[in-house]
């Protein structure tokens, strides 16, 4: 396993340890110039998405040694946005996840199987 297979594992690990829903990881290296990988998902209230991003905190400080640049949107939790180095976590509400529709958005990146991150 690559250094990037390895920490798109662990980012995935702590979402899905928290109970994130609708786990999506698209590729967007070919059509961004800020980001190569996206993470969406969502949680059931601000709690949970508070509680997804202080795992993926912890667990890339602990794993990789990896600070996020900036975090926003943690107060509020309708839409927390995780930015680091090559790697930006969008964790939603269910209701904010469904307004901005990200994916479609981003629907020109290659999506990456979570199970790939294993082999």
């Amino acid at each position: 396993m690559n250094k990037v297979q390895k920490i798109l594992q662990r980012i995935y690990s702590a979402i899905e340890d928290k109970k994130g829903e609708d786990i999506l990881i698209i590729d967007v290296s070919r059509i961004s110039s800020f980001a190569d990988y996206f993470f969406i998902c969502h949680g059931r209230n601000e709690k949970q998405n508070q509680a997804i991003c202080d795992a993926v905190q912890e667990k890339l400080k602990k794993e990789e040694y990896l600070l996020p640049n900036h975090v926003e949107g943690y107060q509020e939790a309708e839409w927390i946005l995780m930015d680091y180095p090559g790697y930006i976590i969008h964790i939603f509400s269910p209701q904010a996840r469904r307004f901005y529709k990200l994916e479609k958005l981003w629907s020109d990146g290659e999506a990456v199987e979570p199970a790939a991150l294993t082999a």
